[in-house]
């Protein structure tokens, strides 16, 4: 009797023990694992989705997405994908290769098309529409956490815009003039800044480009010279020289930085380093 007491005992144990890591299985399994473009999308992804999504970005923060190569591991992470969500980049010419390598047939693409730059809040917050009609698509279940969600993020990109037009105000930056990656023109515009000349890449600066660049700047007045991070570092850095100007990198995408893992936090990063830089 004890034996077969102790027999009901194990079966019971067991039985629950499956019941639970089959709950836990589950779990896991029923978020949405969304494949992203660039981590500007990854960052919304996660902000709109919470706990119903598995976000992986596929180009690194301090890459242009221009410069991708794709990797077999890329390829095995898109065939088992649901969402592959896009910015909408003209550098995203691997996605199309990428997309027949995964042959999945249960993926669907999105790109989100949202024109600009999405560090400016304004963009940012329009870039959430593009990301929730997105998840809604490939998930409509769970639409009114996803709207929800959606609400507050924009109100929490609204709220930090505030706060950064305040601040940059208050530093009086409608007087300088910067020469400037063309990548980061509209941010520093945005910002305030009067963007005197702009460049492409460092290939792009010939001599001839370097001259112009440089007596602009002198004509102008300028003391900084801004670069984009994620195509050549430091590309004006001998412009910068040439005028005796500061030579400053911003990021295009979150994770560009330290610490910078989120949209709020990439842009307070950005915009530290320019009052910094006219301190």
């Amino acid at each position: 009797m004890l034996k077969y007491y102790r027999l009901i005992i194990l079966v019971f144990t067991i039985t629950l023990a499956l019941a639970l890591l089959g709950s836990c299985t589950q779990t896991e399994t029923a978020k949405i694992k969304v494949m992203t473009g660039t981590s500007l999308v990854t960052a919304i992804v996660e902000e709109v989705g919470g706990n119903h999504v598995e976000a992986i970005n596929l180009v690194p923060p301090n890459q242009h997405p221009g410069n991708f190569d794709m990797k077999p591991d890329d390829i095995q992470k898109l065939s088992t994908a649901k969402l592959f969500l896009l910015q909408g980049l003209p550098g995203e010419t691997y996605a199309d290769k990428l997309i027949a390598s995964a042959n999945n047939p249960n993926l669907t693409v999105i790109k989100a098309n949202v024109p600009g730059n999405w560090m400016i809040p304004s963009i940012q917050a329009s870039a959430v529409d593009k990301v929730l009609n997105a998840l809604i698509e490939v998930d409509p279940d769970n639409t009114a956490d996803y709207q929800a969600a959606a609400v507050k993020y924009q109100q929490a990109v609204t709220n930090k815009g505030i706060e950064l037009e305040g601040k940059l105000v208050k530093a009086n930056v409608g007087g300088i003039k910067v020469i400037a990656s063309s990548r980061q023109a509209d941010f520093l515009q945005w910002a305030g800044f009067q963007v005197v000349g702009t460049f492409d890449s460092a290939a792009g600066l010939t001599p001839q480009a370097v001259k112009d660049l440089v007596d602009k700047g002198k004509a102008n007045g300028v003391k900084l010279v801004v670069n984009n991070l994620q195509d050549s570092e430091d590309a004006g850095k001998g412009i910068a020289a040439s005028l005796g100007a500061k030579n400053l990198n911003l990021s295009n995408f979150p994770g560009g930085f330290s610490n910078t893992a989120t949209w709020a936090q990439a842009v307070d990063y950005n915009v530290n380093l320019l009052l910094n830089a006219i301190k």
